[in-house]
């Protein structure tokens, strides 16, 4: 059985695993003015976060529906079935997209999967997919061990700036309003596969000690844990951060990741994230 892995820009997976994993990868795009860059091919988060510090905030869009289409023609002349798996349904119509397109190219074996979040959460569903796929193992198995992760998947990240989420859409505007008033730091998740306050925490080294009590709340139930650290721009406070959390969680395997360009327009500068999974 030949099964091709699929994912989006926003999964923030680097080029060299994509390419040593084969897994395809569908842009997200951000439009500064009229001018729209496929993220990860025309612009990375490095040139995306310098941009921003002169030029208004861009605006996001997801794939165009032919550029699934296109794709998935191509991978069903060379393999037997496709796993799809894409940002939650709840923030971007991406995943509609995929099941669409699926529907438009005859003869694909389509099996779509919503991962209900996204960044290198959303991604360790298309490593695991990936390396199942390399084995051999089909789309029925593939997808069954996704929605088995998904029970001990979990993510928290804190925003410096709510305005971001509220202009986006993503966050009611009575939450930004009393967030900025307050000068909260929440805690946000994703529930329901929407973004949604979890705590509202006054300072950034509160919420982020918060976030280290929840890994700690699961850690402590046993078992071997994956995590990543995500940020916007903080790439040297990620760091540190992950060496703190090796020392206190031998049980967990740390990597660190970044909010791309996509996701850096809703959160902003200064965002920090943890997500995790029992392996």
């Amino acid at each position: 059985m030949k099964t091709a892995v699929v994912t989006d820009s926003t999964a923030y997976i680097p080029r060299e695993l994509r390419e040593k994993l084969n897994i395809h990868m569908i842009p997200l795009n951000v439009i500064f003015g009229e001018e729209p860059y496929q993220e990860e091919v025309e612009i990375t988060a490095e040139q995306f976060y310098e941009e921003v510090k002169t030029k208004e905030l861009p605006t996001t869009s997801q794939p165009p529906i032919g550029q699934f289409v296109e794709l998935f023609e191509k991978l069903e002349r060379e393999y037997d079935e496709v796993v799809s798996i894409h940002l939650s349904s709840g923030i971007s119509g991406t995943y509609q997209g995929a099941v669409s397109a699926g529907t438009m190219v005859e003869g694909v074996k389509l099996y779509p999967f919503d991962s209900e979040i996204s960044c290198m959460v959303q991604g360790f569903y298309v490593l695991e997919a990936a390396e199942m796929a390399l084995r051999g193992e089909d789309g029925e198995s593939i997808i069954r061990r996704l929605e088995e992760m998904k029970q001990s998947m979990r993510a928290y990240f804190m925003v410096d700036d709510l305005a971001h989420l509220q202009r986006g859409g993503r966050l009611s505007s009575a939450q930004a309003l009393i967030g900025g008033l307050l000068q909260v730091k929440p805690l946000l998740h994703f529930v329901d596969k929407m973004i949604v306050p979890f705590e509202k925490i006054r300072t950034r080294k509160r919420a982020m000690n918060r976030i280290v009590e929840l890994l700690g709340e699961a850690a402590a139930q046993g078992g071997e844990y994956r995590a990543v650290i995500i940020h916007a721009n903080r790439e040297a406070e990620a760091l540190e951060w992950k060496k703190e959390l090796e020392a206190l969680f031998p049980n967990v395997e740390f990597m660190v990741s970044y909010f791309g360009p996509v996701i850096g327009t809703h959160l902003g500068e200064g965002a920090m994230g943890l997500g995790w999974y029992r392996k």
